[in-house]
């Protein structure tokens, strides 16, 4: 089993930065993919930000500019630097990790982490 908790997330001004964290119980250097979902009221989770196997970086087209992914295999942590924040980032954000468990690959949600974005 591998838990990832994340944090950092808050209030903020539209304008604003955020940057959110995702600590792993297990190393990420040996994961499938790690990345970021977002959940907003009454809409279906989606993709913010992925890493796959540790190099290739991949964003939702809403974020590209303004979100970075990033990890930090010495840390086991994977970060989202969030800029220029909209009202429509609003959402709770989701850390993902997917590793190989006996040869198939399984994936681990964190408990996830508010943002709003409003004035």
């Amino acid at each position: 089993q591998v838990q990832l908790v994340e944090s950092g997330g808050g209030l903020v001004q539209p304008g604003g930065s955020l940057r959110l964290s995702c600590a792993a119980s297990r190393s990420i250097d040996s994961s499938y993919s790690v990345g970021w979902y977002r959940q907003a009221p009454g809409k279906q989770r989606e993709t913010v930000a992925t890493i796959t196997r540790g190099v290739v970086r991949n964003y939702a087209d809403s974020v590209k500019g303004r979100f970075t992914i990033s990890r930090d295999g010495a840390k086991n942590t994977v970060y989202l630097q969030m800029n220029s924040l909209k009202p429509e980032d609003t959402a709770v954000y989701y850390c993902n990790a997917v590793f190989y468990v006996t040869g198939t690959l399984s994936n681990y949600w964190g408990q996830g982490t508010q943002v709003t974005v409003s004035s």
